[in-house]
């Protein structure tokens, strides 16, 4: 068992913890605190869960586990925002998991990969094919904002019915997307899962799929019930750390919700596997854009909540500038400590700006 399993599995005890502080009444900001920490674990093994499972049902259908529950924590905590009504927190959190996977987690892999190597490469072609995608995001959010910024400003059906649109097409890229990787250009992204199928047969034979079912189906339960405490104590804990929930929602939401995918990504970096790393940061990312937010936009719908993809200019502005620095560094297929160091210096830069931002009205 690795370090990381061992600080999850420890972390584990913050589960019951959070449920006997909601029960027992010890104050939101307990609350608040140990529902975090409870998630931090319970989102590592869904994704350890996920990559068991693929070992056993072969690399096709393994391949759509990893896209459906690689970010299955976050959208969970999502959904049940969304449910209670806070549109703003959901808009802030996806805001905050494409510029914290294309910033933070990508500038941490670079950075301390590269103070253990001089220089790491990754392929250069599929460094491309994800600037593009990420290009295609920062469109799918401009369009619906500028749409209402450069009109009278449309009535809120229309505007989700502009959304829904956009998000049928998003989801069809992603699925093509997927077609992609995994069926006509796989060779591209072979390396990477050939290193980590020799890695899962030297170091344990073919896993039980039903007990990771199971694992997995466990994690997923209790992932929803903590969400559930995470956001009925969201907006007392953040009055009381003198936090706006427009920060909250942009760097502390998505932190928790994707710790474990943060830390494999930092990890297989600083073994020399920065193809990994990217894989890891930008297919978060990627993921993020076309498929969670329009699930999110079309779950808006069914819940009869105005989900949809006009945001905050702000919110727009930081994640076009995360993806302008994050396709210019990693275009040439090469990184170092110093590129690593760029990403996570504009990422403070954008958490100080939300943090002196003032609350908008909308967003609680």
């Amino acid at each position: 068992m690795s370090k990381k399993d061992i600080v999850f599995s420890a972390l584990l005890i913050f589960v019951p913890i959070s449920v006997a502080a909601h029960v027992l009444h010890w104050g939101t900001l307990i609350e608040f605190g140990t529902t975090c920490l409870a998630i931090l674990p319970l989102a590592a093994w869904m994704g350890t869960a996920t990559e068991e499972i693929s070992v056993v049902v072969g690399p096709t259908i393994g391949g759509l586990l990893n896209a459906t529950f690689g970010n299955a924590a976050e959208l969970i905590i999502a959904v049940v925002a969304l449910r209670e009504g806070l549109i703003g927190v959901v808009k802030a959190s996806l805001t905050g998991s494409l510029v914290g996977n294309l910033l933070l987690v990508l500038g941490l892999s670079m950075f301390l990969g590269g103070l253990r190597y001089k220089e790491q490469t990754f392929p250069a072609s599929v460094a491309r094919t994800n600037a593009a995608v990420m290009n295609l995001a920062v469109i799918s959010l401009l369009m619906p904002t500028a749409v209402n910024y450069t009109s009278s400003g449309l009535p809120e059906p229309l505007m989700q019915q502009l959304s829904i649109a956009v998000a049928i097409v998003l989801i069809l890229v992603y699925v093509m997307s997927l077609l992609f990787s995994m069926k006509t250009h796989r060779f591209l992204y072979d390396a990477g899962v050939a290193e980590l199928e020799i890695e899962d047969e030297d170091s344990h034979q073919k896993p039980n799929l039903w007990l990771w079912g199971g694992v997995l189906l466990a994690a997923t339960v209790s992932v929803a019930y903590e969400s559930e405490l995470l956001v009925g104590a969201l907006d007392e804990a953040t009055q009381q750390l003198g936090l706006t929930q427009l920060f909250a929602g942009v760097i502390l939401l998505p932190i928790v919700g994707n710790a474990a995918e943060n830390l494999t990504a930092v990890s297989v970096a600083m073994k020399n596997k920065m193809d990994l790393a990217v894989s890891v940061a930008v297919g978060a990312s990627m993921q993020v854009a076309l498929f969670v937010a329009p699930v999110l936009v079309l779950a808006g719908y069914v819940l009869h909540q105005p989900m949809d993809l006009n945001f905050n200019p702000f919110e727009l502005v930081a994640v076009a500038v995360a993806v302008l620095i994050a396709n210019s560094i990693s275009g040439d297929g090469r990184s170092n400590w110093l590129e690593g160091a760029l990403l996570l210096a504009t990422y403070i830069i954008i958490a100080i700006a939300f943090f002196f931002h003032p609350a908008i009205a909308e967003i609680g």
